[in-house]
């Protein structure tokens, strides 16, 4: 073990999105560290998202943050142009479709669809289907280049990034954390549990009550389909959460069942039954055939027990700072939630954009009073 010791100002935990991109937004104002068990950064789930931002995506409590994150991701050239289409298959998903348009058609531009329109934009549409609702305003997200460019921008503000860094401890001691990891030892006066899946793992570790935030399983698979899935085909999304699809290089497919399996912080890997119940709904959906399955992957979506994200001081323990529980929205919120904890952290008023965030429903002393 390297028992050097690393001083800063603040100490975060996981260098994957959340982390990266908070210490992207802090590093000029103080010293930071980044604490990485893995060997490179964004290992378990930043590596592994199916890459889109949907405003609609994650309900009224993640939609102000994504709305919020547009113009940052939009002027740095993270997004493209994609659209989305929230299925209806019968007369009950119909009412989901329903539901989301008049929860959040004030703010987000959502149009109904009826059945005749839906062939032309979905080739190979098997009949039957209730109508839906168009998304115009949905994208793709470059993450592994987001993820990149917060890592950069972390760094040129003198962010230490320490990797290999599986956490041994840590102990509060006069006002300062003391954290022992298998790279050596780090000291801050504020510790910022951005662990995702381990979130609640950290913050027992170090003697902070559990919040309950629970690591969910999602699968993907790439598929290559005859015909081809055209470039411009919209995000497929089921009214209902059986599935979703996207196009992608070369006229493959990737495709979720939209699963959400509970699951210990752990390397995520697919279930071979959900490869299976994906690719048997996809099958329903459009009359494509499956050349071939290329290949599968699942990365961990972490909730907390409300399912809105989870930002600010713990009301219990001094100097310690919650930056978790982003389901599986964590990227196309990025933006938007690092500059918001950011002015938390610093003790600043966030830019006129965040400020119209009700930052009182993420903070984590609604959960107060659990046991």
């Amino acid at each position: 073990m390297n028992h050097s010791i690393t001083m800063a100002d603040i100490a975060i935990v996981g260098a994957g999105m959340a982390g990266a991109s908070l210490a992207a937004e802090i590093g000029d104002a103080a010293r930071v560290v980044l604490i990485e068990g893995e060997a490179q950064p964004g290992y378990h789930s930043t590596g592994r998202s199916a890459a889109f931002w949907s405003e609609t995506y994650g309900g009224p409590a993640v939609q102000p943050l994504t709305t919020a994150s547009f113009h940052y991701l939009e002027s740095h050239g993270f997004l493209r142009d994609r659209s989305a289409i929230h299925l209806a298959a019968d007369a009950e998903a119909m009412a989901e479709v329903l539901r989301l348009k008049k929860e959040l058609g004030g703010v987000v531009d959502l149009q109904l669809l009826d059945p005749s329109a839906l062939e032309g934009l979905i080739p190979g549409l098997r009949p039957g289907f209730a109508g839906a609702l168009a998304e115009p305003s949905c994208r793709d997200i470059d993450v592994a280049g987001l993820h990149a460019h917060y890592l950069a921008r972390a760094r040129a503000a003198g962010t230490r990034l320490s990797t290999d860094a599986r956490l041994l401890s840590i102990s509060r001691e006069r006002g300062e954390w003391r954290i022992l990891t298998s790279a050596g030892e780090m000291r801050a006066a504020m510790l910022i549990d951005a662990a995702g899946a381990w979130a609640d793992e950290v913050a027992a570790l170090a003697g902070v009550r559990p919040i309950g935030i629970q690591p969910f399983r999602r699968t993907v698979v790439q598929l290559q389909v005859d015909p081809p899935a055209a470039s411009d085909l919209p995000l497929v999304m089921d009214a209902a959460q059986r599935f979703y699809f996207k196009p992608e290089a070369g006229g493959r497919i990737w495709l979720s069942p939209h699963d959400e399996t509970s699951t210990p912080p752990c390397d995520a890997a697919p279930d071979e039954m959900d490869v299976a119940v994906a690719i048997d709904r996809f099958e329903r959906v459009v009359d494509w055939k499956i050349v071939r399955r290329e290949r599968a992957w699942a990365g961990l979506r972490s909730f907390a027990p409300d399912r809105a994200p989870v930002y600010g001081f713990d009301p219990r323990v001094p100097g310690f700072f919650w930056f978790a529980g982003q389901g599986g929205f964590g990227i196309q919120t990025a933006p938007a939630a690092a500059i918001l904890a950011a002015a938390m952290v610093l003790g600043r008023t966030p830019p006129a954009v965040q400020r119209t965030i009700d930052a009182d429903r993420y903070d984590p002393r609604r959960f107060a009073e659990r046991v």
